[in-house]
């Protein structure tokens, strides 16, 4: 046995425990940027609290998709201004460019030097400067993975810049900041983080640590997702989902991830829809094709009792096969009104596409099996 396991320096998990970032960000720099949303006057708090206990902070709002211009931007700005700290609060999209940006204020070549795919994946030269996330989406995992996720807007794919040196040095995860969220938005979020630890689970790359976390954080997410989406208000569900998204970012991060994100970069750069339904349009769909190309060509993997567990940790019914967990979580997708891929704007045209793309992502690396075209062809054939 043989593995590493790297994650947040500090986590301060609380309700409430977003109201202590400036006194923290005291402990880490001096003059902060702040990266937020794009309506940075909610954060108005967090600039007040910023600014009577340290320095204003640069406020870096993110709208939308971010991009690798919007990012080397940022970064520039953060350096010139004399930013020491960076302080990243709100969804996965603003977490990802505040990993960015507190890589690039001391990292300073081009960014595409350091972007994987589309770029040379040259490794940091220097650390970043101290970093801390706050999630106010309970999905994406971010306050704690090693990668930022930007949109190449050339290149039309999503793409990251990746250093175990990019991850939080705190992580502050305060359920009460993802209180306000609209079901959808609670849907799409949880989905993610639900597809995050089943394929982490999954993986060929999982460890025994990573497997432990995954493990709590599905049986929470089963039941506390349904729970958030019809009462937003419900704080034990609230709670139970926060902790499994930053569970899922953990088991990400050190165990990788599998066909689901393989896909959902290339067709998050071409649909611009939310990365988290299309991750539940296609989960299903790819439990499935996994199922049936490990019992064809691998039926010894240890993926498949994976699979299996999965469905036991899912149904909550001991006699069930590995199947049953892809059938439930179809259900739960129904339940939750998660769109299809066609509506989210995806082109049949450019199936073919997106299948090579798929291919050459670096999460398909840790898919239980190699899918053939034709196979990632089919998994987008039934989630449209």
């Amino acid at each position: 046995m043989q593995f590493t396991f790297a994650t947040a320096s500090k986590i301060l998990f609380a309700t409430g425990a977003a109201r202590r970032i400036p006194e923290l960000a005291g402990t880490l720099g001096s003059r902060p940027c702040l990266v937020t949303g794009g309506h940075p006057e909610r954060a108005q708090w967090l600039i007040d609290g910023l600014t009577q206990t340290l320095r204003e902070p640069l406020v870096v709002p993110v709208s939308g998709e971010p991009d690798t211009e919007g990012a080397a931007k940022a970064a520039e700005a953060a350096r010139e201004a004399g930013c020491d700290v960076v302080i990243g609060l709100g969804g996965g999209s603003v977490m990802d460019t505040a990993k960015v940006v507190a890589a690039l204020i001391t990292n300073t070549d081009d960014i595409y030097e350091y972007l994987e795919v589309v770029g040379r994946g040259k490794p940091l030269d220097k650390r970043p400067v101290p970093l801390i996330t706050a999630p106010t989406t309970s999905g994406t995992g971010s306050e704690v993975t090693a990668n930022g996720v930007l949109l190449s807007r050339e290149h039309g794919v999503k793409v990251s810049l990746r250093s175990t040196a990019m991850i939080a040095d705190l992580a502050v995860v305060d359920p009460q900041l993802a209180a306000s969220m609209p079901p959808q938005v609670t849907a799409a979020t949880g989905m993610d983080a639900l597809t995050q630890l089943l394929e982490a689970f999954v993986t060929r790359k999982g460890t025994p640590m990573t497997d432990a976390l995954c493990r709590e954080g599905l049986m929470r997410a089963a039941t506390a997702l349904p729970l958030a989406f019809e009462d937003g208000e419900d704080m034990s569900a609230r709670e139970d989902m926060a902790l499994a998204a930053l569970l899922s970012g953990i088991c990400l991060a050190n165990a990788g991830l599998g066909a689901v994100h393989g896909f959902a970069a290339p067709i998050g750069g071409r649909s611009h829809a939310p990365h988290g339904a299309v991750c539940a349009a296609l989960l299903p769909h790819v439990m499935e094709a996994n199922l049936r190309a490990l019992r064809e060509r691998d039926p010894d993997s240890p993926s498949l009792h994976a699979y299996r567990e999965v469905a036991v940790m899912l149904t909550a019914d001991v006699a069930c096969d590995a199947e049953d967990g892809a059938a439930w979580v179809r259900e739960l997708c129904e339940d939750l009104s998660i769109p299809t891929l066609g509506e989210l704007g995806v082109e049949r045209g450019d199936f073919g596409l997106l299948a090579d793309l798929a291919a050459k992502a670096s999460s398909m690396r840790g898919n239980p099996v190699e899918l053939t075209r034709d196979e990632l062809i089919g998994i987008l054939e039934k989630a449209w």
